[in-house]
């Protein structure tokens, strides 16, 4: 599944409120914003971004004097948007140990095959109790296929982060069972009037825009044992290196 990241870009990560009139990611979007923004202030001092991109989430990180992008070579898949300042093998990062003070990686863990063998290395780069800020997906569908491998679920996260020497500062599941279907009933319907361009901006507007609209406001409303937190969105996990 391929979202068209070169040309789309601005338009998924968009934060506005707007989006909800053109951007088919735009309950995730929101969510994940709100998580990042909760915890992006702790951050000061050197901070790497792993899995940048191009960077959507830098602005939040207000506090810090370097904010530098990490990724791996294929993970641009040739966006021509991209913000990398540094590639690397996907195995070993080229940073002398506790010489970073945070790291952020958004969405990315799920395309890291060897997982823990890269959190051992985000460890190694930290300075002691440096901060580490990860986001990543629980349901969702495949994309940046073939390199889409996992899902972790709150304990696996939990489990592998404190396996890896890290004590569990904050976390957060976005979303809920009742949203997460409403994001997914929305793109859903995205993926079939995105082959058809000439009316998908109109078609967005008069069937995307209503379930987004209407989704939101129910789930103000629903009482909360209707809105069950065994489903949902995105991981927004904050811990501090200890080992």
């Amino acid at each position: 599944m391929n979202y068209s990241r070169k040309n789309k870009a601005n338009i998924f990560f968009s934060k506005s409120i707007w989006g909800v009139f053109y951007n088919p990611f735009y309950i995730i979007r929101k969510e994940l914003y709100k998580g990042i923004q909760n915890y992006s202030k702790l951050f000061q001092g050197k901070i790497l971004d792993l899995g940048c991109g191009t960077m959507p989430y830098k602005s939040e990180f207000c506090n810090v004097t370097s904010y530098i992008g990490l990724d791996i070579e294929v993970s641009g898949n040739g966006d021509t948007k991209s913000q990398v300042d540094i590639f690397y093998d996907g195995k070993e990062f080229p940073f002398e140990n506790n010489s970073i003070d945070g790291v952020f990686s958004s969405e990315t863990f799920e395309h890291i095959f060897n997982l823990e063998e890269i959190l051992l290395e985000i460890n190694r780069v930290l300075k002691p109790d440096g901060l580490l800020l990860a986001t990543c997906p629980f349901f969702w569908p495949e994309h940046e296929v073939p390199y889409d491998f996992a899902r972790y679920t709150s304990f696996g996260l939990k489990n592998l982060l404190e396996k890896c020497g890290f004590e569990i500062v904050a976390y957060e599941k976005t979303g809920n069972y009742f949203i997460a279907m409403v994001q997914m009933q929305a793109l859903y319907l995205y993926f079939f009037i995105n082959k058809i361009p000439v009316f998908s901006s109109i078609f967005f507007i008069l069937f995307i825009s209503p379930i987004f609209i209407i989704g939101s406001i129910l789930n103000k409303l629903l009482p909360k044992f209707m809105k069950r937190k065994d489903l949902y969105l995105n991981n927004i996990i904050l811990v501090k290196k200890i080992t």
